[in-house]
């Protein structure tokens, strides 16, 4: 089974990334496709590397973890490297799913359900974070569910014909730059004890973000309907 670049999908049915187009990416979905690993495992690896991320995040506000600021530093690369190999996951699925030929009966359900529990756990490990700063470990689980709700009116859309929306402000691609970049920023920050701060901030951030992104996506389904 080959992928090919000029592969036609409907805009509505399928995230926009400019990465899929990429020569790299072709190269690697084809080479995921020849060793036939299927999309549902790489969906399921999504999750697994979301989980890794979302407790080194969590983990940089426990000194028994993380005893000193050089730890601190190193679990928040890691966990920022971790966010990217789930987004990476959440690229190859695809990839491999439909231009390599994969594609199940089935195949929403790990192409949707793993995504949900990637955000929360990402989320409210980032919350974690940033619990030393004044209801830091709220906004994380406030975030997981405006995540949740975010992808919930995408899914609406769909469900009722109207198609699917993926923009943002706060789209998941945008969430996760948002926590690499607070990530990487924390991880300098951790040497002036910063880190929980910048987290904060971040949070706040993508609560803010998401909330306009329900708003924009919600009204987009309900004009769509009406002008049918």
């Amino acid at each position: 089974m080959s992928i090919d670049k000029k592969t036609e999908v409907t805009p509505t049915s399928r995230r926009p990334i400019k990465a899929r187009d990429s020569s790299i990416a072709v190269k690697i979905a084809r080479a995921l496709t020849r060793a036939r690993i299927r999309p549902n495992t790489i969906s399921i690896f999504s999750v697994v590397f979301s989980i890794i991320a979302g407790v080194c995040l969590a983990a940089t506000a426990c000194s028994v973890i993380a005893p000193s600021a050089f730890i601190v530093a190193m679990l928040f690369v890691f966990g920022a490297l971790c966010v990217q190999l789930r987004l990476l996951c959440n690229l190859f699925d695809g990839m491999v799913a439909i231009e390599g030929g994969f594609k199940t009966k089935s195949g929403e359900v790990f192409n949707e359900l793993p995504d949900r529990f990637s955000d929360a756990v990402i989320l409210i490990g980032f919350g974690y974070a940033a619990s030393a700063v004044q209801f830091g470990t709220e906004l994380g689980y406030v975030a997981a569910v405006l995540a949740v709700i975010t992808a919930y009116v995408r899914e609406l859309g769909a469900a009722t014909g109207a198609g699917q929306n993926f923009t943002g402000p706060m789209a998941k691609q945008h969430r996760m730059a948002v926590v690499t970049i607070a990530s990487i920023l924390s991880g300098a920050a951790a040497f002036w004890s910063w880190h929980a701060w910048i987290t904060w901030i971040a949070l706040w951030i993508m609560v803010a973000g998401m909330i306009v992104t329900i708003v924009r996506r919600t009204l987009w389904v309900v004009r769509t309907l009406e002008n049918k």
